[in-house]
């Protein structure tokens, strides 16, 4: 696995958070062209493995950028946004 201290010390950190924006977006491109071939209400010539497989590789793409800044997944605020979402379904 490459070092991503090498990678830090080439890239200035605003620099690695503008691709992490970058990524970011293209993520959420891939996400919504799931949601649009899963539906079929919208047509579009992409095949869904076709666009799944897209939002493992953006996934991996905004993982991999927030690694070399040193981003974390914080349980804690996982855990309290779980449980919101969880409490939204109930009111619903």
């Amino acid at each position: 696995m490459a070092d991503s201290s090498y990678i830090r010390q080439h890239i200035p950190t605003p620099a690695l958070y503008e691709q992490l924006a970058e990524e970011c977006s293209e993520l959420a491109h891939a996400a919504l062209k799931v949601a649009r071939v899963y539906r079929g209400e919208n047509p579009t010539p992409v095949r869904f493995v076709d666009a799944v497989r897209s939002v493992f590789e953006e996934f991996t793409d905004v993982m991999t950028v927030a690694d070399v800044i040193g981003l974390k997944v914080d349980d804690l605020f996982m855990e309290g946004k779980l449980e919101r979402w969880r409490q939204r379904l109930e009111e619903r």
